[in-house]
């Protein structure tokens, strides 16, 4: 639906606007060095780029094999962040995340002294891989991390390294044993990625590659002080009053108690997406607008991150479950339900 309202004033500089053009351009570059090592994944790519430009952390969801692990590693290299991986397992205690006190002499004095030693959550991109696999009380030591960016041990507070993200990853198939993450820790995450699997030709590619003997080499394309930069310019991305009114409307339509609520969700949603749903909507959508080089967010931008940022906030009933009826579906139906009243995409 086409509208002749003029886009929003704009709350970004000139020098701001050098940073988008720039970022346009890198992500072409940043895209064209990740396919010489991951085949395909292209939307995979350009949501975790949106949380990472939006100071917020994504989940991973995909089936064993799938080169969840390779993609984040590669986007650290191409992005120059430190980078490190935890293998979430039943016995990971939460020191083994954060960093323990370790009692040292000193060889001077002769005084015993204790000394934090760093855990592998002081890196600027963290891999959790297979988050689930692990009790929640070490769950749980990632929250401070993931929502205050810093750790505390003792009367000690440590800042981590500047940008930073944690991105974890969940096998969708095996849960025996498992631990599946509280919907509090769920919400924390911006995105719920869903990773599947490859086309046929690019699976022939895969095989190629990797029973042959090609090895890529990928350069940077930005570094981290680019990425903070990139960070304030997002929020200054101007997203219009009926963007914004968009992205909440969706956000309050996934719950069922809403008296405006449609009947589908009031059948088959148990509960819904809280505020930080709506928040998350619209600055997806700004990091969105930039990389693509526009300096206005839209509701087709809203609508574009609309499943990674709700599939995880949308639990289903029984009879959606009996139905075989899923949250994506649920979401999907509720995109289609409600269309914006303007849309000023260009």
């Amino acid at each position: 639906m086409s509208s002749t309202a003029t886009p929003p004033e704009s709350d970004l500089t000139g020098s701001d606007k050098e940073v988008v053009e720039e970022l346009k351009q890198a992500y072409t570059k940043l895209k064209a060095q990740l396919d010489l090592v991951i085949v395909g994944q292209h939307e995979v790519i350009e949501q975790l780029l949106i949380a990472i430009f939006c100071r917020a952390h994504a989940l991973l969801v995909g089936v064993p094999g799938l080169a969840k692990t390779l993609l984040v590693s590669s986007l650290s290299e191409v992005l120059e962040l430190s980078f490190k991986r935890i293998q979430f397992t039943p016995d990971l205690m939460p020191a083994d995340i954060t960093g323990t006190e370790v009692l040292e002499e000193d060889m001077g004095t002769g005084k015993r002294v204790f000394r934090f030693v760093k855990g592998p959550v002081f890196a600027n991109m963290l891999l959790a891989d297979e988050i689930n696999r692990t009790p929640p009380k070490t769950q749980a030591a990632l929250l401070e991390a993931m929502q205050e960016h810093h750790v505390t041990i003792g009367d000690e507070t440590f800042p981590l390294p500047e940008p930073f993200f944690v991105l974890a990853t969940q096998n969708p198939i095996e849960q025996e044993g498992t631990y599946p993450l509280p919907e509090a820790q769920l919400d924390r995450f911006m995105f719920n990625i869903r990773v599947d699997y490859p086309s046929v030709t690019e699976e022939e590619d895969i095989i190629k590659r990797v029973t042959g003997t090609y090895r890529a080499k990928i350069s940077r394309q930005l570094d981290g002080e680019a990425v903070l930069r990139l960070q304030q310019v997002v929020r200054r991305v101007p997203a219009a009053d009926h963007v914004v009114s968009y992205a909440a409307q969706l956000a309050r339509a996934t719950r069922p108690k809403q008296d405006d609520a449609p009947d589908f969700v009031k059948e088959m949603v148990a509960w819904g997406a809280g505020p930080r749903a709506g928040i998350f909507l619209v600055l997806a959508a700004k990091a969105r607008a930039i990389l693509e080089g526009r300096f206005h967010a839209t509701t087709g931008d809203v609508r574009a991150v609309a499943l990674p940022v709700l599939r995880h906030r949308v639990l289903t009933t029984f009879n959606a479950e009996a139905a075989g009826i899923t949250s994506d579906e649920l979401v999907t139906m509720l995109i289609e339900h409600i269309a914006p009243k303007t849309d000023l995409e260009v």
